[in-house]
């Protein structure tokens, strides 16, 4: 069967992204504020295109905006976990991390009446017990690694990088690696950073970025007869009246390639079913 699957997802980080930097001087919290006018923006267009899609939401952030949330939730869109606040992993002991998850899930389930399927690491930066821990707590997939672009993989666990010696890998498991990539991401296209130590520059044309992602789409069509690609915005990045218009022109050129939208726990089914079939 001839498939190709867009997932759109947003990492709902609002102000979360900028405390866990230590940034919480009154302006780099605004950024983060502008998160809640972007994700209104980023709702009725969704809606207007009639697309379900996921939001991974740090458990902070979903008690900080509760109403938000729920707007998200009664859309029909996913809530995926983005951690208890975006502290990414690897910065966390095992216990700290196991917490966050528990936390982190905790409102979800009081968000949405479940656990969330699927989980994303702040910053995309796993540790090594992320795997682990994600399986123990039961989740499906995971969307945080780049080891391909539009096919989803069974995450590995126990890989052993001695530095002096050949790489050692792990076992696969039954979690499902859902892959992105900095590409795809609208954050580093986008968003002006400038610290004491280094300078994000940001600020990229909207019609060169559109090009890149319908570009990788279109290769997808070209090379394969099923795949996803998963797109990553933030809607403190994307919500930016010209940024709108670029997501709107992705998705319009989206659907003339033939995609399909999906949320990300619904590729990950299908994925598994896919790989199943005697086709495959």
């Amino acid at each position: 069967m001839t498939r190709y699957i867009a997932c759109l997802t947003f990492d709902f980080d609002v102000m979360s992204g900028w405390v866990a930097r230590g940034m919480t001087t009154p302006t780099p919290i605004s950024r983060g504020e502008f998160g809640i006018v972007g994700a209104r923006r980023i709702l009725a267009l969704l809606v207007k295109y009639k697309i379900r899609s996921t939001w991974f939401v740090p458990g902070v952030v979903i008690e900080t905006y509760p109403e938000v949330c729920r707007q998200l939730v009664a859309a029909g869109h996913e809530i995926g976990h983005h951690g208890w606040t975006h502290v990414p992993p690897a910065a966390l002991t095992r216990e700290q991390e196991a917490e966050g998850l528990v936390l982190g899930n905790r409102a979800i389930a009081k968000l949405c009446g479940r656990a969330a399927r699927g989980y994303r690491s702040p910053a995309w930066d796993l540790s090594a017990h992320t795997i682990e821990l994600l399986l123990e707590q039961g989740f499906d997939y995971e969307s945080s690694m780049m080891g391909n672009d539009y096919t989803p993989y069974l995450a590995r666990r126990g890989d052993v990088a001695p530095g002096d010696q050949p790489f050692r890998f792990g076992e696969p498991t039954r979690l499902v690696e859902m892959p992105i990539s900095w590409t795809l991401d609208d954050y580093p296209h986008f968003e002006f950073v400038r610290t004491k130590d280094a300078v994000l520059q940001g600020l990229m044309p909207t019609g060169d970025v559109l090009q890149n992602w319908l570009d990788d789409f279109r290769y997808m069509t070209r090379t394969l007869d099923w795949g996803v690609l998963t797109y990553t915005c933030h809607p403190f990045v994307i919500g930016r009246g010209h940024r709108m218009l670029m997501l709107e022109r992705l998705i319009q050129g989206l659907l003339q390639q033939g995609a399909v939208f999906r949320t990300m726990a619904e590729a990950a089914d299908e994925f598994l079913a896919h790989s199943r079939a005697p086709s495959a």
